[in-house]
């Protein structure tokens, strides 16, 4: 039996396969780099919407009593009203 030394054409051939996959291994991980940066600031815009929220909602006006004391009010005004004529 007689073994065919390996080719140098192998060895270029390996060596563009091993760069290639380095090169697509450093793409994926940039890409997965800027996913969580993009992750970690969505995060931090959704903290900060929600405390916004929370402080909008504690400064609110009641409309429910704004309009109960709204309608006394001018039922108030009515009945001083009619009284008075």
């Amino acid at each position: 039996m007689t073994t065919e030394p390996e080719h140098p054409v192998v060895h270029g051939e390996l060596a563009e396969l091993r760069r290639s996959l380095e090169v697509g291994l450093a793409r994926i991980e940039g890409g997965q780099a800027l996913l969580t940066q993009r992750d970690e600031q969505t995060a931090k815009h959704v903290d900060d919407l929600s405390t916004r929220v929370v402080a909008l909602e504690h400064h609110r006006w009641p409309l429910p009593a704004l309009a109960a004391l709204t309608a006394v009010g001018s039922l108030a005004v009515t009945v001083w009203q009619a009284m008075g004529r």
